[in-house]
């Protein structure tokens, strides 16, 4: 692999995502997930049905937003 395919690889990547079949099942099926919880009422974020996937921090903004 040339160094401009791995650049255009990594441009997909951050774009669309990995590509790890099993990442890519588990957000389909988390979207699954967060629609049913939301049409039960429920207001949980889809990171919320995806173990694997880490959350970003909090900026200073968001962080005071949330605990007011």
């Amino acid at each position: 692999m040339t160094y401009h395919e791995a650049l255009a690889w990594g441009r997909y990547i951050d774009r669309y995502g990995s590509l790890h079949t099993g990442r890519r099942l588990e957000a389909g099926s988390a979207l699954v997930a967060l629609q049913i919880h939301r049409l039960g009422g429920g207001m949980a974020e889809l990171l919320d049905f995806m173990p694997h996937e880490h959350r970003q921090g909090l900026s200073l903004e968001r962080a005071l937003e949330q605990w007011r």
